[in-house]
């Protein structure tokens, strides 16, 4: 009996060794987690749909944390407090931003946090708290929350869509698809007849770029030729011009140097003075030629009066 009642103290004493040792090791993992991590309150200002107790916290892409409390602001219910734990390597700034992220098509939600700027100093508590990080809106929760608008508005499209495809409306597409179809076939029987008359207007168009070619040579032909006589004849009418000048001059020459002899005898040369008005008229007429042959060689030629500018 003793030596049974030993070995029980002896198995009693190791079991509470071995208990004590693990106590003192959960403890001590304990410490040790408690001073890997760093605990932080985010503050949504926002419904949280997809967000619950151990999901992720990302920095950048990169699961740093996890959350471990969500609950309502008990002065504002319209906010959610969540409180989460990063490693205590991670470096959370004062300009941090925190926004609620969907993962995948799972719609389970993250927090992900992003930012933090060199220059800009570690984000600490100074009386005992979490520090708190305020959320950005997320477009996520910008379109939950405007979900039943756009459901609204794709229910008004199928409803206009669903008029638009009505029994009269899709009759007159099928009718004119049937006329559509009908114009098509008879362009495709008549296409010879098509054919035939672009070619005859191809035809066409080159004889009239040919009759327009052969008309504009001509029209240099006959500008070049009015010219040529034009020249000719008014370099004939300036030469004949200036010996009537010429001659007149002479004659008024003569006329100063015999004035006393010519007045003397003018009562037996009284046929001298017709003469000398002819020669006079003579020369007007002369001049008026070239004067129109200057302004109008072609019209003078050919009889015919120049032609006018129009005005419009």
């Amino acid at each position: 009996m003793e030596t049974r009642a030993h070995h029980v103290l002896v198995g009693l004493f190791t079991v509470i060794v071995v208990v004590a040792a693990l106590l003192f090791a959960l403890w001590l993992a304990k410490s040790s987690a408690d001073r890997q991590f760093a605990e932080y309150q985010v503050e949504f200002n926002e419904a949280v749909n997809g967000l619950s107790l151990g999901s992720a916290v990302q920095y950048n892409g990169i699961k740093v944390g996890d959350v471990t409390q969500l609950k309502l602001d008990p002065k504002d219910p319209r906010k959610v407090l969540a409180h989460i734990r990063v490693g205590s390597d991670t470096p959370v700034r004062q300009d941090t931003h925190a926004k609620l992220t969907l993962t995948g098509v799972t719609g389970l939600s993250i927090i992900q946090l992003s930012g933090g700027s060199p220059g800009s100093p570690l984000l600490v508590s100074h009386d005992g708290q979490p520090p708190v990080i305020i959320a950005t809106p997320s477009p996520l929760s910008r379109i939950l929350a405007n979900g039943e608008d756009l459901v609204t508005n794709i229910n008004e499209v199928v409803e206009r869509a669903n008029v638009l495809l009505s029994p009269e409306n899709t009759e007159h597409v099928s009718h004119m698809l049937e006329h559509l179809d009908q114009a098509t076939g008879t362009v495709a029987a008549e296409r010879d007849d098509i054919r035939l008359l672009l070619q005859q207007l191809a035809q066409a168009s080159r004889q009239a770029n040919e009759t327009l070619a052969q008309t504009g040579q001509l029209v240099r032909s006959a500008n070049g030729l009015v010219d040529n006589q034009a020249r000719a004849t008014l370099d004939s009418a300036r030469n004949a011009m200036a010996s009537l000048e010429h001659s007149a001059a002479e004659f008024d020459h003569i006329l100063s140097d015999n004035h006393a002899a010519i007045t003397g005898g003018l009562q037996g040369f009284s046929e001298l003075g017709p003469a000398i008005r002819e020669l006079r008229g003579a020369a007007g007429s002369l001049r008026s030629v070239s004067r129109r042959l200057d302004e109008n060689p072609a019209g003078v030629l050919l009889g015919r009066e120049g032609s006018k500018e129009f005005e419009p």
